[in-house]
């Protein structure tokens, strides 16, 4: 919730447009992460440096925040230059049209997202090929990861399939994944009064929730 009591709201969430090179976030703070500048040739010329690097070393390790730099750089590079293969050729080295391509598009993946990255707990290497898929089903791809800690081999299974036609949850079960399975931890009080409500209504506590839930976001 925001301090006026609204609820965050992502514009246009399925594909973000923000400014490149954004701070990301780490736990309750904002990293240095470079801003780069498309339209500055200093900028795209620091850029198309830290792509050559990336491409090179693909970010140092595992360092999560870097490789959201990274994927930064790449996609500046991609709007300076007006191309994926302009980029390549910029950047150089081993900086292919695929690789840039990639994280460009991971860069681009809406921010609710790439905070899981930040933090460590979906891989950069998933976000890859999270990024290959769009709108409503990268976010359930991306939640799913988060839910289920599937390996970033079950991530480019998944997002295969979907890409070849198949339903986000189609794609999942196939890895004995059930989407939309979430465990939830509630307090003593919470906990007693949904049982006891789901209890008295006949119902599964499930079902109570999901009610709940669907009144609050509407």
């Amino acid at each position: 919730m925001t301090p006026n009591g609204e609820r965050p709201i992502e514009s246009d969430p399925a594909h973000r447009a923000s400014p490149v090179g954004e701070p990301v976030v780490r736990q309750n703070l904002t990293d240095d992460a470079a801003r780069f500048d498309p339209a500055d040739a200093e900028s795209l010329a620091e850029a198309a440096d830290v792509v050559g690097r990336f491409a090179e070393n693909t970010a140092g390790g595992t360092d999560n925040v870097y490789m959201l730099r990274g994927a930064a750089a790449c996609a500046a590079l991609v709007r300076g230059e007006g191309s994926y293969k302009a980029a390549a050729e910029r950047a150089g080295g081993e900086a292919t049209v695929s690789f840039i391509r990639k994280w460009a598009r991971v860069h681009d993946l809406p921010r609710s997202v790439r905070q899981y990255v930040a933090l460590g707990e979906i891989v950069p290497t998933a976000a890859k090929h999270i990024a290959r898929l769009s709108g409503e089903a990268r976010f359930l791809l991306a939640w799913a990861v988060l839910d289920n800690g599937l390996t970033v081999r079950e991530v480019r299974t998944a997002a295969s399939a979907v890409n070849d036609g198949s339903s986000v949850a189609a794609a999942l079960a196939e890895l004995d994944v059930e989407l939309g399975q979430i465990e939830l931890s509630l307090s003593p009080a919470l906990y007693r009064q949904l049982r006891r409500t789901a209890a008295l209504a006949d119902r599964a506590p499930d079902d109570v929730v999901e009610e709940a839930l669907t009144a609050y976001f509407e």
